[in-house]
C-alpha cells in the first residue's frame, strides 16, 4: 500500500474523506447542491431518541444532575432591582457529571456510538473540558483516547486553565498532543485520525449535540417538578454553539414553548484567537466572543463537514459580560452559595445576575451549567497569569473601562455587574451573507427558507438582507 503524503496541503486536501471515514456518517445525502442542507435529517441520522441517549448517559454517571436554587444570590440581585423585580435564579449543577462538566453529555453519546460501530479509539480536538469528558468516557467504555490540544504560544507558555485541562485528560488515561496556536490543530487532528483509524469524537457532530438535548429536557422536567412551571429564561454560556443548540432543542422536545433562550459570552473584542501574540493576553479561555461570534456566523469551519451546533437557530438574545465580572461572580458563587465552580458556567451566571434584575420576582431564570474547578481554573492563577503578561488588574467599572488584552477590571461592587446586549440582527445578517458567499450561487426558494430557519427569522428578513 502506497504511503500517503503527510504534508499540510495533502492532509487538508483529504479532509472530507478522512472525516467521513472517522464518523461512520456520510454527509452527502443531506446536501442540496446549493446553499441549503437538511439539518433536521442530519440530526435524525443519529438514530437515537432522547430516551435512548438518557439511558446511554446514565450508564456512565452522566445526567440527572441537580437543579439548585441560588437563594442568596437571588436575594443579592433583588437589592439592585426595582421593587417587585429580581427573578429566582437556579443553576443546573453539571459539575456533578463524571468528569465535571456538561461536556460529558456530548462525550457519552459520541464514545458509545464509536464503540457500537467497532472503533478501537477516539480522537478529539479541544482545549477545554470536552477533552476530559472524552477521556473519562473512553476509560469507562474501554476505548483508547487521544486529545489534540491547542495549548501554547510560540514561546511554549501555556494558559493555566488549558494546562489544567491537559493534566486532567492525562489523569484519565488519554494521550495528549499539545500544540501551539494556529492552523496545526485541525491538520494534526486529521493526521492522527487518519493514522490511527480512530473515531472523530467531534464537538460538532450530531451525536455530540444530541447528547446535550438531555440537559434542556431535564431543566424543563425539574422546573415543573420543583416549581410547577416552565423556566421563563435559560441562560447558556456560548462559545462553539453546542450548549445553546442542544439545550434549546431539549427544551423544545420537552414542550417549552415560551422559554427565552439567551446566549452569554465574555466580550473579547479586539483579540484574535488565531494570534500568537493575543493567545495569552486573554484570561478566560472558554465562553468568549472570540469563539462565540465566528462559530455563530460561520458554523461550518469545524472538524466535520457540517456542524450540528447552529446557535442562531435557537437563541432569542445574545448578551456579553467581561472577564472581571466573571471572576467576581466566581467568588460570589463560592462565598454566598458554597459552590466552588469553574469559570465557564459563571459566564452565564454573571449575565444572569444582571438579567434577573429585569424580570419580575415570580419569574424563573435557569443558568444551564456549572463546571468543575481545579488548580489552573481558580481566579488566583488566572489573575497572576494576567499580571505576568502585562495586564492591568484593578477594580472599577468593567462595562466602561474594560479593554481585552490591556486590562482586567473587577467590579467595584455588585451594582457594576451589567450585561450588554449584542447586535443579534447583525450576526444573523452576517450568517446569511456568508452562507450565500460560500455556496457561490444565487439562492433559490428552498435556500431562502433554509436561511430563514438558520437565523430564526422569516423569508422576508433573508430577502431584505440579500437585497432581493
Amino acid at each position: 500500500m502506497a504511503q500517503l503524503a503527510k504534508d499540510y496541503d495533502s492532509v487538508m486536501g483529504r479532509s472530507n474523506e478522512i472525516m467521513k471515514e472517522a464518523l461512520g456518517l456520510d454527509y452527502a445525502p443531506f446536501e442540496s447542491g446549493s446553499v441549503a442542507f437538511d439539518y433536521e435529517a442530519l440530526m435524525k441520522a443519529t438514530n437515537y431518541t432522547i430516551d435512548e441517549i438518557n439511558r446511554i448517559q446514565s450508564r456512565t454517571g452522566v445526567g440527572s444532575t441537580p437543579l439548585l436554587e441560588l437563594r442568596n444570590i437571588t436575594a443579592f440581585a433583588r437589592k439592585y432591582a426595582k421593587p417587585g423585580y429580581g427573578a429566582r435564579i437556579f443553576v443546573k449543577d453539571e459539575a456533578a457529571n463524571a468528569s465535571g462538566s456538561f461536556k460529558d453529555r456530548r462525550a457519552a453519546c459520541a464514545v458509545a456510538h464509536a464503540k457500537k460501530l467497532g472503533y478501537k479509539g477516539v480522537v478529539a480536538a479541544t482545549s477545554g473540558n470536552y477533552g476530559a469528558a472524552v477521556a473519562s468516557q473512553a476509560a469507562m467504555q474501554g476505548l483508547e483516547c487521544i486529545i489534540v490540544q491547542e495549548c501554547y504560544d510560540s514561546k511554549g507558555v501555556g494558559q493555566p486553565e488549558i494546562v489544567e485541562k491537559a493534566r486532567k485528560c492525562e489523569a484519565l488515561g488519554a494521550e495528549v498532543i499539545q500544540l501551539t496556536v494556529g492552523p496545526e490543530l485541525f491538520y494534526t487532528t486529521l493526521s492522527v485520525i487518519e493514522d490511527t483509524g480512530y473515531f472523530n469524537a467531534s464537538l460538532y457532530s450530531p451525536y455530540g449535540i444530541a447528547g446535550i438535548e438531555t440537559l434542556g429536557y431535564e431543566i424543563a422536567m425539574q422546573c415543573r417538578e420543583k416549581i410547577g412551571k416552565d423556566p421563563d429564561m435559560v441562560v447558556c454560556t456560548n462559545a462553539g454553539g453546542g450548549m445553546v443548540t442542544g439545550t434549546a432543542r431539549g427544551l423544545i422536545k420537552a414542550g417549552c414553548k415560551d422559554t427565552k433562550v439567551v446566549a452569554a459570552s465574555i466580550d473579547l473584542t479586539g483579540l484574535s484567537m488565531a494570534s500568537d501574540v493575543d493567545f495569552n493576553r486573554k484570561s478566560c479561555t472558554t465562553g468568549h466572543t472570540g469563539f462565540g461570534v465566528p462559530y455563530a456566523t460561520d458554523p461550518d469551519h469545524s472538524d466535520v463537514p457540517r456542524s450540528a451546533a447552529r446557535p442562531l437557530r435557537y437563541m432569542d438574545e445574545y448578551v456579553t459580560t467581561t472577564q472581571g465580572e466573571v471572576m467576581y461572580m466566581t467568588e460570589m458563587l463560592a462565598n454566598l452559595e458554597g459552590l466552588e465552580r469553574g469559570p465557564a458556567g459563571n459566564t452565564a451566571l454573571a449575565c444572569a445576575f444582571s438579567l434577573a434584575q429585569e424580570l419580575p420576582e415570580d419569574a424563573v431564570l435557569v443558568v444551564s451549567e456549572t463546571e468543575y474547578t481545579g488548580a489552573g481554573k481558580h481566579i488566583q492563577p488566572q489573575l497572576a497569569f494576567a499580571k505576568e503578561n502585562g495586564i492591568d488588574v484593578r477594580f472599577g467599572n468593567p462595562q466602561e473601562e474594560d479593554k481585552p488584552g490591556t486590562n482586567l477590571i473587577l467590579p467595584k461592587d455588585p451594582s457594576f455587574i451589567k450585561h450588554k446586549v449584542a447586535d443579534l440582527k447583525h450576526f444573523k445578517q452576517s450568517r446569511i451573507k456568508k452562507a450565500v458567499k460560500k455556496a457561490g450561487c444565487e439562492p433559490n426558494e428552498a435556500d431562502l427558507v433554509y436561511l430563514a430557519e438558520e437565523v430564526k427569522e422569516d423569508v422576508a428578513f433573508v430577502k431584505e438582507t440579500l437585497g432581493l
